[in-house]
């Protein structure tokens, strides 16, 4: 699938000076087809700073490309994220804020990033991956190669790192 990647897209990790507000709103578009299915993503309407929140619980990795912000991901360290029962075990790891330019979807950008933090999770000790996604989007369970696993009435989507 990586064949597909648009040329010169460039994986790294979010960087102080990268903008808040471009992040922000690459995530609105990218979740904006989401919101329009009646997903409430927080992704879809989330403030700056709720933003900044949210990126600064793990390792955020941003895709670039022609100097823009076209695809973010983060991976949330076991441990670290509260609330939700399966997210509380040691071991497990989170992926959570997974967007991609709506433009360049379909071209794999999402797999490279889901595999790239995979890989990280595996070498940061995690046993598990937990993927964040709402209930119902079937669509996007589906392209998720994980075992579900329900816990208090949710479902958790997990991969086991290589």
């Amino acid at each position: 699938m990586s064949s597909n990647l648009p040329p010169g897209l460039q994986f790294r990790l979010l960087r102080p000076e990268d903008s808040l507000t471009e992040l922000t709103s690459l995530l609105h578009r990218a979740y904006s087809g989401l919101a329009e299915m009646g997903f409430r993503y927080l992704a879809s309407h989330q403030s700056e700073e709720v933003t900044a929140e949210r990126v600064a619980t793990g390792e955020c990795v941003v895709g670039v490309l022609d100097g823009r912000l076209v695809a973010t991901i983060t991976l949330v360290p076991a441990g670290v994220l509260n609330g939700t029962p399966w997210y509380e075990h040691p071991g497990v790891a989170v992926i959570k804020q997974l967007a991609v330019e709506p433009a360049l979807q379909s071209r794999g950008i999402g797999s490279a990033l889901m595999d790239r933090m995979e890989r990280r999770a595996a070498e940061s000790g995690a046993a598990e991956v937990a993927v964040d996604t709402a209930e119902g989007a079937e669509h996007l369970i589906l392209r998720i190669p994980a075992i579900v696993i329900t816990h208090s009435g949710h479902r958790d989507h997990l991969f086991r790192p290589r």
